[in-house]
C-alpha cells in the first residue's frame, strides 16, 4: 500500500472530505509535498490531536497514575 497519497485518495480511505484533509494538514503543520501527503504522519497527528495517542503511548507494565 502506498504511504504518500493525494488529498483525494487520503480522504477516500479515511472517509473524510478532501477539503477537511487539506485543512487538517494546515492545522497540524503536515506538509503536502508535490501534491502528496504522508499517510502515517497524517494519521498519527490526527490521533494525537483528538487525544487518542495518549492511551497508545503508555508502555505495557508501566504504573498507572
Amino acid at each position: 500500500m502506498a504511504n504518500h497519497l493525494t488529498p483525494g485518495e487520503l480522504a477516500d480511505q479515511l472517509r473524510m472530505d478532501q477539503q477537511e484533509v487539506i485543512g487538517r494538514c494546515v492545522q497540524m503543520g503536515i506538509p503536502i509535498f508535490h501534491g502528496r501527503i504522508d499517510r502515517t504522519l497524517f494519521e498519527t497527528s490526527l490521533r494525537q490531536l483528538s487525544g487518542g495517542g495518549k492511551a497508545r503511548s503508555l508502555r505495557a507494565g508501566s504504573p498507572r497514575q
